[in-house]
């Protein structure tokens, strides 16, 4: 079993830091790798159900996914191995063991995350062969996957953290660029979960920003706490905001048909993704009141983000919802004027309309809420964020 400290503040010899701080290793790069494999595939496979269907387990986009899981175990497991085989690891001093292997803590987390990414593989097949299609974000195989990509990215960023809290000042920065990427690409995966609670017609409803609330600020505060870089929530959300964007773009220039039925839209080449979320709005406002605040009781600072993520990206939003449920949008850039070949010709997304379930007053009461949920997942990122802050194995 696990037997040793998953941080330690124990000094590091400095010749074996010297050692171990020459360059980013090989099996970081190969993690960061297939995690961004993993976020382009599951965007891609999203867009392939809406734009063809699901006519056949190995599609591109499924590859894409799947190679994050084979990369993870690989890497990770060739970590593990050397590290338990090789008395004379560098890697020795700053493992944890458990059942019996020795490595990195990140190495077992994200080799866990890549066995589960590859049992979700059989587990989705067998699920639709029994209940037939499901276009489901939100099924057991795919929360399985999606736990599966959280664990490798996880892992990965402790590999990174593991190293960029023994590095020397020049590596330091080049892993906390890689830190903050991964943060980036953990954003895109929660944001995968809440598309399903996002959709441009629910723009005027509160659900977008309750659901926002309860798990982006955890992730914005954490890494803002471990990370050196004073606009490290705005790099973050910058990150994820140009990937999709990227998707966005890039999708609808090659074509594609529906193999299934029924088709309700004219669908001639891939549906884009929705444009992204405008999480770097108050993603900026608090590296802004986080870089003044730093003696501030947690508790407090955390309420007084709750409110500022809140606000901001309501208020960014809300209005950003119009243009993007008007015909304005309907071009290259936005990406809104491709429908999915399932979209009824009377849904609220065909016709431009908002559906808004909430009265002015429901609406205040649930907007207030997730002031209390932000707040509340700022600080459990806080706390998070110097866990970060000590990890060295």
């Amino acid at each position: 079993m696990a037997s040793t400290l998953l941080t330690s503040s124990q000094a590091i010899p400095r010749s074996q830091a010297k050692a171990l701080s020459t360059g980013v290793p090989w099996y970081i790069w190969c993690a960061v790798l297939g995690v961004t494999s993993a976020m382009i595939g599951g965007q891609w496979d999203i867009s392939w159900h809406r734009s063809i269907g699901r006519d056949t387990f190995w599609t591109p986009a499924h590859i894409a996914i799947y190679l994050c899981g084979v990369m993870a175990g690989i890497s990770c497991g060739y970590l593990i191995l050397a590290t338990t085989l090789s008395r004379g690891s560098a890697l020795a001093n700053s493992s944890v063991r458990v059942l019996g292997f020795r490595g990195p803590l990140g190495a077992f987390i994200a080799a866990w995350g890549g066995v589960a990414m590859l049992t979700s593989a059989p587990f989705d097949n067998w699920w639709h062969a029994a209940y037939g299609l499901d276009v489901k974000i939100v099924s057991p195989p795919h929360i399985l996957l999606i736990l599966g990509v959280l664990a490798v990215d996880m892992g990965t960023l402790t590999l990174i953290l593991s190293q960029m809290n023994r590095a020397g000042d020049r590596l330091k920065k080049e892993f906390d660029l890689l830190f903050l990427y991964i943060g980036g690409m953990i954003v895109a995966l929660i944001n995968v979960f809440l598309m399903e609670f996002s959709s441009v017609a629910l723009l005027h409803s509160s659900m977008p920003y309750r659901t926002a609330a309860i798990v982006i600020p955890v992730v914005l505060a954490g890494v803002w706490r471990a990370s050196g870089q004073k606009y490290a929530a705005t790099i973050v959300t910058a990150v994820f905001t140009l990937m999709m964007l990227g998707l966005v773009w890039i999708l609808p220039l090659f074509p594609a048909e529906p193999k299934l039925g029924p088709v309700y839209q004219n669908v001639t080449t891939f549906v884009p993704p929705p444009f992204p979320a405008l999480f770097i709005v108050p993603a900026f406002f608090l590296d802004m009141l986080w870089q003044r605040t730093r003696k501030w009781n947690p508790w407090l600072l955390a309420l007084a983000s709750g409110a500022i993520f809140a606000g901001f990206y309501l208020a960014a939003e809300w209005p950003f919802g119009n243009l993007l449920n008007s015909t304005t949008s309907n071009n290259w850039f936005f990406g809104t004027g491709i429908l999915d070949y399932g979209t009824p010709p009377n849904s609220y997304t065909a016709r431009h309309m908002f559906y808004m379930p909430e009265s002015a007053g429901e609406f205040s009461l649930w907007i207030g809420i997730s002031v209390l949920f932000a707040a509340l997942s700022t600080r459990l990122g806080f706390a998070w964020g110097e866990w970060m802050k000590k990890i060295q194995r």
